[in-house]
Formats: C-alpha cells, sequence, structure tokens
C-alpha cells in the first residue's frame, strides 16, 4: 500500500495527500522569504561567480573551490528555492510529468553539491594544514579530483528522485508533482536516508577535519611560544610540519569553523523538524514553525558569500566596484584588489601551489 506526499522547497516536506486548503497569510510568508532568499542568493553568488570568472587564467586550487562551491549554491537558488517559489504562488506544481522529475533532481543535486563542496574544501585544508609535504608532493593536476568528487556524489546520490517523483493526480483533474512511499516504512526510510548522507555523514567528516586543524594549529601556537632556548631540539615531525603556520591561515581556518557553523545552525533546525515529522505521527507539520524551519535552510546559500567578504576585509560595496570595472584595469589594480574573495584562500596555499 502507498501513500502520497507532496515535497517542497526541501524536497520532502510533507503534506496529506487529500486535498487540503491552504494557510493563504502562512503562504504569502513563505512568497515573501523564498523571494529574499532567491534574489539574496542569485545576486551574492554570482557576483563572486563573476569576479572569480574574471581571474580564471591565474585559477589556484582554492579559488577552484570557492567558484564551484558558487556553482552549487547558483544550483540550490534557481533549482531549489525557485521552483519552489513559483510552487507556493500557483499553489500547485505546473509543468509534464519530465519537468517534475527533473525539478526534484536538480534539487536533491543542489544540496548534496553545496554540503559536499564544504566537505572537500574542509578536507583539503587539513591536508594543507596537518599534511603540508602530501599537498606539496600532489602539486597541481589539471583536474581538481576533490570537487570532481563531490559533484559525482552530488549527481549519483540525487538519483533517486527520479525514480520517486512524478507527476500524479491528487484529485479529479488536478495534477501535482508528488511523491508515493510505500507504507509505513517508506517515508521514513527516505527522510532518514536523506537526512544521514546530506546532514549526519558531512557534519561528522567536517567536525572531524576541523578538530585536527585546530589540534595541529594548537601545536603550531605552542612550538611558537617555547621556541626561544629550544631551538637546538629536534622538533616531532607532526610538529615540525605545522611549525609554519601563518597567521594568515589561523585566520582562514577561523573562517571554515564559521562556514561550518554557519550550514549546521541553517540545516540542523530543517533535518530535526523533518525527522520529526515522519517519526511522530503527532507532529505538528502544518504549523507556522516546522515551515518557516524548513524555508530557511537555504539561507546558507546566502550565507556562504557573505562570510567570504567578511573574512577578506571587502565589503559588498568594492565586490560591486570591482564588477563594473573594466577587465584591462582590473590588471593594473594593485594585489589587494585583485585578489578580492580569493585572497583570504591564497595564504592557505603550499608552495607548490603558489608559483
Amino acid at each position: 500500500m502507498a501513500t502520497s506526499f507532496n515535497p517542497n522547497i526541501s524536497n520532502f516536506t510533507l503534506e496529506m495527500a487529500d486535498d487540503q486548503p491552504r494557510d493563504q497569510s502562512l503562504a504569502k510568508v513563505e512568497v515573501a522569504l523564498l523571494g529574499i532568499i532567491f534574489l539574496s542568493a542569485g545576486i551574492l553568488n554570482s557576483g563572486l561567480l563573476l569576479v572569480l570568472w574574471k581571474r580564471r587564467k591565474q585559477l589556484s586550487r582554492m579559488r577552484v573551490f570557492v567558484f564551484h562551491l558558487c556553482l552549487a549554491d547558483l544550483v540550490v537558488a534557481f533549482f531549489q528555492v525557485c521552483p519552489q517559489l513559483m510552487w507556493d504562488i500557483t499553489d500547485r506544481f505546473i509543468g509534464p510529468d519530465l519537468v517534475c522529475r527533473f525539478v526534484k533532481y536538480m534539487q536533491v543535486v543542489g544540496m548534496f553539491a553545496s554540503t559536499y563542496m564544504i566537505v572537500v574544501m574542509t578536507i583539503d585544508r587539513y591536508q594543507a594544514i596537518c599534511n603540508p609535504m602530501v599537498t606539496f608532493q600532489r602539486g597541481r593536476a589539471r583536474w581538481n579530483v576533490p570537487v570532481c568528487v563531490a559533484w559525482a556524489i552530488s549527481l549519483v546520490g540525487s538519483l533517486p528522485q527520479i525514480f520517486i517523483f512524478s507527476r500524479v493526480q491528487v484529485a479529479p483533474g488536478v495534477f501535482d508533482c508528488w511523491a508515493e512511499f510505500i507504507k509505513p516504512w517508506g517515508l521514513k526510510t527516505y527522510v532518514t536516508w536523506t537526512t544521514l548522507a546530506i546532514f549526519v555523514l558531512p557534519v561528522f567528516t567536517v567536525v572531524v577535519c576541523q578538530v585536527r586543524i585546530c589540534r595541529a594549529l594548537q601545536i603550531n601556537l605552542y612550538i611558537k611560544t617555547h621556541q626561544e632556548g629550544e631551538s637546538a631540539n629536534p622538533l616531532p615531525s607532526r610538529a615540525s610540519s605545522v611549525v609554519g603556520v601563518s597567521k594568515a591561515r589561523i585566520k582562514t581556518a577561523k573562517m571554515t569553523v564559521v562556514i561550518v557553523l554557519a550550514y549546521i545552525i541553517c540545516w540542523a533546525p530543517f533535518f530535526t523538524v523533518q525527522l520529526w515529522s515522519v517519526w511522530d505521527a503527532n507532529a505538528p507539520t502544518e504549523s507556522a514553525t516546522f515551515t518557516i524551519l524548513m524555508l530557511l535552510a537555504s539561507l546558507n546559500s546566502c550565507a556562504n558569500p557573505c562570510i567570504y567578504l567578511l573574512f577578506s576585509g571587502q565589503l559588498p560595496k568594492r565586490l560591486v566596484t570591482l564588477l563594473c570595472r573594466d577587465q584591462s584595469k582590473l590588471k593594473d589594480s594593485t594585489p589587494d584588489e585583485a585578489t578580492i574573495v580569493s585572497s583570504l584562500y591564497m595564504s592557505f596555499q603550499t608552495p607548490s601551489e603558489s608559483k
């Protein structure tokens, strides 16, 4: 026996198949929030993407990560937030079955890509700080393997969406883009698996890397404060590998911590209420709190570019100024101006990357 559900922006926010009238006041709030999120994520990430594209000939390893994270956040904006915005306006999905399946597929691709781009970026920074010699010996490659892995996970991990969702008749003459799950375990399995794949596993990986990065920086600080009078003593191999960590690297490590915290703050409430809604039959799924928490999850795609701007010491107006400049003027600009957002990552590079 199967039951139908209608996922919204988060891909599995639940509405029962009986055609219940929606709360018009809440719908207006949803439309307003989605509109703000869509415009903010689209403008901020498009701006950063354009800045990085103008410097594509000097595309360093970390610029590649930033570039692809912007792409992933744009996928979230245009294929997750925008379709849901139109869906909330029309109250029903307007389009054929193929479009329904494609939109649902791309919604999860955006979630996977944005998440796993942060994961591979954090792992790369862990390698750069804790195992710098490995990064040095690896050198520069034509393809950024971690980025390719992140996109591959996103494209493959989202494939079930194509088979789960379809355009179905939810009432006589009324069609919508819905999913059918086998009772009683189908929906629980779907939501739980998505939570593990997109939130629990990535957060666990990132936290482990961040803890080790912080440990390495702590060792670096300890060594620097005890170097005087002990220069003749040999350093442990791990200690010697992090002794040269600069203030710029420490600043960038702090930035990665903020990125991870922003991701957890935005997505933890969302996945919490999703799990609650499927595992507790009495969960208040129709409440405004549930709806708002699920909508605000996409704010993470707005937060990422803001974090880059804040940690680079650049105000948004500097970004606008650079976007309006002629390419020839950019070449004559000072090193500080020419690096803008990506400059905060350059300090993290190993000697082989900075050549």
